[in-house]
């Protein structure tokens, strides 16, 4: 159902500032806590003691304690100590891979001999002063997939963000879709158009006229494991759409990290990404609220779906040429899923 062997966005930094955090990836129940010289840590969530999580616990020395008994963990998976008892018998539990970087960490729920943190991707924004960003985490009882369905398709933009980011436009614009190896991208550009609100207060708020007609582009990029990075923006018609100067349009990228938790549950990491005056903390916090908003309407659409599939499964469901980009994804991710159960089979010896 999802990839192990491969890095995913398991957190926020912050998540875990006062406690240690709790969460299922992959199937995987982990807690995230900051160990030794508060490196950040991620171990199984379960205490070989008792069996009781460790995240309802706290970090002492770089050391994780269990909030039961206290027994204390070490980042490796061993256990260090516990009162009054020999624990060098312990059983280990599993340790997970994590690294933190560009505002997240990253956490590797497969082989840990295979974690290299040099595949971590680089977002083009990160630590870049010249771009600001702001997001937040939504978690999302759906299959993970029928997320990247939705972020490769966005014609349901007309339907479901009819009041922010919605406009006929998009549904009458063709949508052109390649694949690049393991990249799949589908792009439709709307010319000569008015903008839709959200498009109007970002345009006013780079210093631009926002009653005028506007070229408007949508290119969405999905890499595996589950990333989505979708360049949106607007320019003032004439001045070349996409490839228009700076000084002529308000541009950003979405960013869509998406976590499976279970085959049917996720956490869904989006923010937005922009290149228009970046010192502006307010004009960053404006554009979170609203683009919060924006991904709370998929939620609900997104949750019922996948209740509507799992109570009619039965159900074959139409591909139209709009679903391209989702079924590449797919088929991508049906590939490497393949390969990834046969090199576990080899190693097995199975």
């Amino acid at each position: 159902m999802f990839l192990k062997n491969t890095w995913y966005v398991g957190c926020t930094p912050n998540e875990f500032a006062d406690k240690p955090l709790g969460r299922q990836i992959c199937g995987e129940k982990m807690v995230f806590y900051r160990g030794p010289e508060g490196r950040v840590a991620a171990v199984e969530d379960f205490c070989p003691h008792r069996g009781a999580p460790l995240s309802l616990g706290y970090v002492e020395d770089g050391l994780l304690v269990c909030g039961y008994h206290g027994l204390k963990m070490g980042s490796d998976g061993k256990t260090a100590e516990m009162p009054g008892q020999r624990v060098r018998g312990f059983p280990c539990i599993k340790n997970f891979p994590a690294v933190e970087r560009y505002g997240f960490v990253w956490v590797w729920p497969g082989d840990a001999a295979l974690a290299d943190p040099e595949l971590i991707p680089v977002p083009e924004w990160a630590d870049n002063p010249d771009w600001a960003y702001g997001g937040g985490l939504y978690h999302i009882n759906c299959d993970y997939r029928l997320m990247i369905d939705n972020l490769m398709d966005l014609t349901h933009e007309t339907y479901v963000h009819s009041t922010s980011i919605g406009q006929p436009e998009i549904d009458e614009a063709p949508v052109a879709t390649e694949v690049n190896g393991d990249e799949v991208i589908t792009s439709r550009y709307m010319e000569n158009i008015t903008a839709p609100p959200f498009w109007r207060m970002a345009l006013k708020a780079n210093n631009l006229a926002d009653d005028v007609p506007v070229d408007r582009w949508q290119i969405c990029r999905f890499t595996p494991p589950s990333h989505v990075m979708i360049e949106v923006g607007v320019a003032h018609a004439g001045h070349g759409g996409y490839d228009a100067p700076d000084e002529h349009k308000a541009a950003s990228t979405v960013v869509d990290f998406i976590t499976p938790e279970t085959e049917t549950s996720h956490w869904y990491f989006w923010g937005m990404a922009r290149k228009f005056k970046p010192q502006d903390t307010n004009l960053t916090a404006q554009i979170r609220e609203g683009q919060g908003k924006i991904f709370g309407e998929d939620l609900d659409m997104l949750e019922q779906q996948q209740q509507n599939l799992l109570d009619y499964p039965e159900r074959k469901l139409l591909k139209l040429n709009i679903d391209a980009g989702g079924v590449q994804s797919r088929r991508i991710l049906d590939r490497l899923l393949k390969a990834e159960q046969e090199q576990n089979e080899a190693a097995s010896g199975n």
